[in-house]
């Protein structure tokens, strides 16, 4: 590679009569400061940490994105030369420990979110015209309809945002994952989406694995979306987010917060009502709750409180632990029953409607099944299937 000059050799040469012969430099394009001011951050990180950044599943999301947008300049050849010979530390030469992997991510995706558009010739591209994938993404988010069954799905909208409220979910920059799968949750054009169903996995014409989803919106629309389709929508849409699973926190945590109670009992109760549904469904309809205090003292009341159907009930099963997080626990079940929760209104005892929310239509062994994977750590992500009546 050629030296670069240095201001002695210009003074020696100026001593022996040779006219050095200045390039005027061609103005940088916008797009061309972008990747400079890029390929700067990443120098900045490297003089910080004495080495280029990794992408680690434990790394720190900026470093992430710093591997991910240093891997691009070393691959795109007008982006390299572009910054060659800022490159002081090295960094183009050397190959990262861990390599990100790019095919996970839509390359013009990817690149908008790194501040770097896609090669391409001035005179070919045009400017302001949306390319062909994304108008499809575009049009595919647009071309909503209404959803004709979305009462099934009411309830699991309901128990996302009290997860959202209480804690027990959490939103993030979607990002630094661009995983999709069905049962999980967005925010998309500022509304709850949630991916209900999944068709065939097929190969897409840029070689990806895509699938048309079925994606259920909390304005009571739907809408038939590619995979690759949606993850692009989320890429343009700066407000967009991800949806955590949740986070049980410390149920049994041996420090104690708001709503610990040193001992609880969690108990199942199955109503005596003499309401048509609840006679004919008896053996399936349970309420599951959390007191600190005596069950027996908690249900004396029960026949004239609508909370519990307005009528006496049988204790089913309980269960006894120490150091649990009453809040937490009965959100945690709600969440995971909330689609099969029982949809009944009742008058109180002043005739006016009540809709009891604690009530689900589970058989008995599930919800024992619930609380022994509570017990043991390996509830997270569970939810209950009314289909197929297990935890999935």
């Amino acid at each position: 590679m050629p030296k670069n000059f240095t201001a002695e050799d210009d003074e020696l040469l100026a001593a022996l009569g040779i006219e050095v012969e200045v390039k005027p430099q061609k103005a940088l394009t916008p797009r061309q400061e972008r990747i400079i001011a890029g390929f700067e951050e990443i120098q900045r990180f490297y003089e910080q940490h004495g080495r280029a950044p990794l992408h680690l599943e434990s790394g720190d999301i900026f470093e992430r994105l710093y591997a991910v947008r240093l891997e691009r300049l070393r691959s795109l050849e007008e982006c390299r030369e572009l910054v060659e010979a800022l490159d002081h530390q090295g960094l183009l030469t050397t190959t990262a420990d861990s390599t990100p992997d790019l095919d996970a991510l839509d390359d013009d995706a990817l690149l908008a979110e790194l501040g770097i558009e896609p090669a391409a010739s001035e005179l070919t591209t045009l400017k302001h015209v949306r390319s062909t994938a994304e108008k499809r993404a575009a049009e595919e988010i647009a071309n909503r309809e209404s959803c004709k069954d979305f009462e099934r799905f009411q309830p699991l909208f309901k128990q996302i945002a009290a997860d959202l409220g209480s804690g027990v979910r959490k939103t993030m920059p979607f990002g630094n994952d661009t995983s999709i799968e069905v049962g999980q949750w967005f925010v998309l054009d500022g509304q709850t989406a949630y991916v209900a169903e999944e068709g065939e996995e097929f190969d897409s014409p840029q070689g990806k694995k895509d699938a048309r989803l079925r994606v259920i919106f909390s304005n009571k629309t739907e809408a038939a979306l590619l995979r690759l389709s949606l993850v692009r929508a989320l890429y343009k849409d700066e407000s967009s987010r991800r949806i955590t699973e949740p986070d049980a926190g410390p149920l049994f945590s041996g420090v104690e917060e708001d709503g610990d109670i040193e001992s609880g009992t969690i108990y199942v109760l199955r109503s005596q009502s003499q309401h048509p549904f609840v006679a004919e469904h008896r053996e399936l309809i349970h309420k599951i709750g959390v007191t600190g205090g005596k069950v027996a003292t908690r249900i004396a009341n029960a026949a004239h409180e609508a909370t519990y159907l307005l009528a006496e009930v049988e204790v089913v099963a309980t269960y006894k632990l120490v150091g649990i997080n009453k809040h937490k626990m009965e959100a945690l079940f709600h969440r995971i029953f909330a689609p099969a929760q029982l949809e009944l209104t009742i008058e109180d005892r002043f005739g006016h409607p009540v809709k009891p929310r604690e009530w689900f239509l589970v058989p008995l062994h599930v919800i024992d099944e619930a609380v022994q994977r509570i017990m043991d750590g390996t509830i997270a992500g569970a939810t209950y299937d009314p289909a197929s009546a297990r935890l999935v």
